[in-house]
């Protein structure tokens, strides 16, 4: 049996997942990233790889840690991948879409997938049939929304989700769930009709930490899966840390 840590540094929260042989075991949230954090993590699980993506600036001396301990890799446009980037630059692209991508191609294959990530920003992620990825689309995240409607007017608040709000808005607390949760429901259901209105053999994949929310609320049929990123991560660790 071996177990691969698979390190995912978002915007929002840092965190980990372990992976014993293909399964997995379940995923953790890291208070920081210290040394001797993740020297604990490391203590408590043994693994014998790991892998990292970060799209925030990380304490290095972590990753000389995860060096010594295990068989390492950390995603960047060097990465070995499963799908072919015909229409951009490697190095351009972040490498949670890069893990997000490569799961799409391990778990389904020769079909045309959009993968949608709710995280602080939403990234839609088109994979075709050929296993090519051809790029997609990013809009604000439901937390960025209700924080620019604060940020930038004299006098909105700065509003909380509450999945219980109404279609019609009957103040400015509900006006403003309304926009912003309604709003990005019919976002995705929209860019979903317009993938699937293009492309035949098509695939619409949800993922991020709102998933469960947004999954029983669009009117079309989706595949949902909160751990498509590590399961990404986990493919790639497995083409580069072999």
């Amino acid at each position: 049996m071996t177990k691969t840590l698979c390190f995912d540094f978002g915007n929002t929260r840092l965190k980990a997942a372990l992976f014993e042989d293909d399964n997995f075991m379940g995923d953790l949230v890291l208070e920081n990233d210290s040394t001797e954090t993740i020297g604990k993590i490391l203590d408590e699980h043994d693994p014998q790889k790991a892998i990292l993506s970060s799209v925030i600036s990380h304490n290095v001396e972590m990753e000389a840690l995860l060096k010594a301990r295990t068989v390492f890799h950390k995603v960047s446009h060097l990465t070995k991948i499963n799908f072919t980037i015909p229409s951009a630059k490697p190095e351009t692209i972040g490498s949670d879409r890069l893990a997000l991508c490569a799961a799409a191609a391990r778990f389904y294959p020769g079909r045309n997938n959009l993968v949608i990530a709710l995280g602080s920003c939403i990234t839609y992620n088109f994979i075709n049939q050929y296993q090519q990825f051809l790029g997609g689309s990013i809009s604000p995240g439901m937390e960025m929304r209700f924080k620019a409607m604060e940020y930038y007017t004299a006098k909105l608040p700065l509003v909380q989700k509450d999945w219980n709000f109404p279609l019609i808005g009957y103040d400015t607390k509900t006006n403003m769930q309304s926009g912003v949760i309604a709003g990005m429901t019919f976002e995705i259901d929209g860019f979903i009709d317009a993938y699937s209105a293009k492309y035949g053999n098509f695939n619409a994949v949800l993922t991020g930490g709102d998933t469960a929310y947004f999954a029983g609320q669009l009117k079309n049929k989706i595949f949902a899966d909160y751990n498509f990123l590590f399961k990404g991560l986990y493919a790639l660790s497995e083409t580069n840390n072999s």
